[in-house]
């Protein structure tokens, strides 16, 4: 894990709200909970990754509605927003706020959140590049590959196409999970459960794949709703600004918004 120093926080917080995908629902909220400038929590459903065009559209339609929001009792108005997302398939390049500043994660997805750290993330993949990550949110929130997963698809496949066909769709179905050959839990203890990591288990015995199970570092969520934005971390956005991948360790850079993707 890399050494920094991260840049001193505001000094009081700016009043913050926070959209996020709703896998990090539950740790967002638990984290949240004793910081008096968090004045709104905004969850988006899950799964909007596999379509960014939509992410993008939806995002920027939430942000918009952030900042439109009346002043926070006993905080005042929302100065800042951050997003409880990575880059996820590209999805938030584009997203521009008019007023307030806009902190994004450097990190692909929220998985680098979970595990705490965007180098622990790519040296985790380095070295187990077959990896299909697992966590209470995941869990939660979609029907993760494993023997529910099969299950169900068979039977809306066989309702809607008969048997024969179904068991040519399930092929397909499955012929993409074959470039992963280990299923990975990782949580922060917050929201897992014993129940939760055996049916984890029991997804990897169904697939034939490894099983292992990664404790997360709550410092980078709780550093971004905390207000500690350093630079190694973190890209704060000005209004008019949106963030753009890059081909380097640093995941995303600010640039001006009419000059995104």
């Amino acid at each position: 894990m890399r050494n920094f120093t991260p840049a001193d926080p505001p000094s009081p917080p700016p009043c913050t709200a926070v959209v996020t995908c709703a896998v990090l629902e539950t740790e967002i909220a638990h984290f949240a909970a004793d910081l008096p400038h968090i004045g709104h929590i905004e969850i988006m459903e899950q799964g909007l990754h596999n379509e960014p065009d939509r992410l993008r559209t939806v995002l920027q339609e939430a942000v918009t509605r952030v900042e439109a929001l009346p002043p926070v009792p006993g905080a005042g108005p929302i100065e800042a927003i951050v997003l409880g997302y990575g880059l996820c398939s590209r999805g938030i390049e584009g997203v521009r706020t008019r007023r307030c500043r806009l902190v994004a994660t450097r990190a692909h997805d929220c998985i680098t959140l979970l595990l705490g750290d965007k180098d622990r993330y790519a040296d985790y993949v380095k070295d187990h590049p077959g990896t299909y990550w697992y966590s209470p949110g995941w869990n939660r929130h979609h029907v993760p590959p494993g023997k529910d997963r099969f299950d169900r698809l068979r039977r809306e496949y066989i309702e809607k196409y008969g048997e024969d066909n179904a068991d040519y769709l399930m092929e397909m179905e499955q012929s993409w999970m074959q470039k992963y050959d280990r299923a990975t839990y990782v949580d922060l203890t917050v929201g897992a459960t014993d129940r939760d990591l055996d049916y984890t288990r029991q997804c990897a015995d169904f697939l034939s794949w490894s099983f292992d199970r990664q404790r997360g570092d709550p410092d980078l969520i709780r550093a971004l709703l905390e207000g500690r934005w350093d630079d190694e971390r973190f890209v704060v956005l000005d209004p008019g600004q949106t963030v753009r991948m890059t081909a380097d360790a640093r995941v995303i850079e600010a640039v001006d918004a009419d000059a995104a993707p």
